[in-house]
């Protein structure tokens, strides 16, 4: 199977829509959406004991009869289920897609290149695809048929999550210090 490869950078690269891009540092509200999205699936997935979760990790990607190519998922759940725990600890890039993957938009994200990665994923097995929107202050949903936005005030939930709750203002909100 081909298979595109780039070199490592800091941030990492993806190949979307035909060419790398590199991925941007978070800003600060990025950064923070994108750790608490980890935090609360990170402790859902621990509780269940059903997979790993990870920031920033490499998945090499190939829908059917595409070839190969490298995206980095904010956050991402590969399940046991799909990759066996021996397998997941020796395996560094993953060659499935993740079950579910976040993505937090940032400001130069261009609309082509987020709904590229969102077709490769889903193509490519995942189950959902959550988009996290900082400015909006909400989060969609997106599966290969269906989509949902959850706004500040609705609880975060997937049927491929059972179990998982997430009040999406959580995302959102700086924790102000006791006065």
């Amino acid at each position: 199977m081909r298979e595109i490869t780039l070199p490592e950078t800091k941030p990492a690269s993806e190949w979307i829509n035909g060419r790398a891009l590199q991925k941007v540092s978070p800003r600060r509200k990025h950064a923070r959406a994108q750790g608490r999205f980890f935090a609360a699936l990170d402790a859902w997935a621990q509780t269940n004991d059903c997979g790993v979760v990870g920031t920033e990790w490499e998945f090499r990607i190939a829908p059917p009869g595409e070839v190969r190519r490298p995206l980095v998922p904010d956050v991402a759940w590969l399940s046991y289920a799909r990759l066996p725990h021996d397998v997941l600890e020796e395996t560094d890039y993953p060659l499935i897609s993740p079950d579910v993957v976040v993505e937090v938009l940032s400001p130069g994200d261009k609309a082509s290149d987020v709904e590229e990665k969102i077709r490769v994923y889903l193509a490519a097995g995942s189950l959902v695809v959550f988009l996290v929107d900082t400015d909006a202050r909400t989060v969609t949903s997106r599966e290969s048929e269906n989509a949902a936005v959850f706004s500040f005030d609705d609880l975060v939930t997937h049927a491929s999550l059972p179990g998982f709750v997430l009040r999406a203002r959580y995302l959102f909100e700086a924790r102000k210090p006791n006065a």
